[in-house]
């Protein structure tokens, strides 16, 4: 069952990219207390998750941040490292919080996973952006199959 607005997340762990290397970091640390905008991408370096998706939270993540968001996420069912590379590439950091759900687990505890087999992709997170204040969805913006619209950051920013 896909999470919805007035939920709690689930609980769960991601790896994340540090200077110290990579880190664990639970959902207890990532939203309790805070107002975080959280995305999820099909794939670091896809074609519009590179071109689009992340470099407009990238491009706007001041303005977000003005509107009460104190933390930005990235997170795609990719390894830590291809994170890091991706982040560092786009101009993320300090900006974009990446995130790796490396097996997709936490995909799969939203309801939110996508089957991109054909594509030789496996299964992947699906394009979405949520609003969770204090572990509680706020707002969420699932894409359609194919679509870039509704999670794109300009969108998020005229609704925070």
């Amino acid at each position: 069952m896909t999470i919805a607005v007035g939920e709690r997340v689930p609980a769960g762990k991601f790896k994340t990219p540090t200077a110290d290397g990579p880190q664990e970091i639970s959902t207890s640390e990532l939203f309790d207390g805070k107002r975080v905008l959280f995305f999820a991408v099909p794939g670091a370096f896809t074609p519009t998750c590179d071109a689009r998706h992340l470099p407009g939270y990238v491009e706007h993540a001041d303005d977000i941040r003005a509107r009460g968001v104190d933390t930005i996420v990235c997170m795609s069912v990719n390894d830590v490292f291809v994170m890091k590379a991706w982040g560092k590439s786009s101009g993320a950091d300090g900006k974009v919080l990446m995130l790796a759900d490396g097996n997709g687990d936490y995909a799969r505890a939203l309801g939110l996973v996508l089957d991109a087999s054909g594509f030789g992709m496996g299964q992947r997170a699906q394009r979405f952006a949520m609003v969770v204040k204090d572990g509680v969805v706020e707002q969420l913006h699932v894409e359609a199959p194919g679509k870039f619209e509704v999670s794109a950051a300009d969108y998020l920013l005229a609704r925070l």
